[in-house]
């Protein structure tokens, strides 16, 4: 037996929370920083990219890289190299984040 229904993942409840947030922006208008996002949700920063992934391949967000996010126009984005290495960077970063949050925590309880 398949259960359905089931909790939502944590990045779809972000894009769903966002994707309400956009009905009631224009496109062009920046979207809260990712701190930000961080704070509201209280969810680790890469459920959050994770969140705003979804959003950017519907056409929802556009990144502008260190300027933040903002509000698209709905349509598609096309597939650019530059975008695809900006993701693959932004992942990086954060399993970098990641790896030095766990090597502080195992230098700290003496692992």
């Amino acid at each position: 037996m398949t259960v359905t229904g089931g909790p939502k993942p944590k990045a779809v409840q972000v894009a769903d929370a966002l994707r309400e947030d956009i009905k009631r922006m224009k496109p062009g208008d920046r979207l809260p920083s990712q701190r930000e996002l961080i704070d509201r949700f209280g969810y680790a920063s890469q459920t959050i990219q994770n969140g705003l992934a979804m959003l950017r391949s519907e056409g929802l967000v556009v990144s502008a890289g260190n300027l933040g996010n903002f509000v698209g126009d709905g349509t598609a984005p096309q597939n650019d190299v530059r975008d695809e290495i900006n993701e693959i960077r932004s992942l990086i970063q954060a399993l970098a984040e990641r790896v030095e949050a766990l090597e502080e925590r195992s230098t700290v309880s003496g692992a």
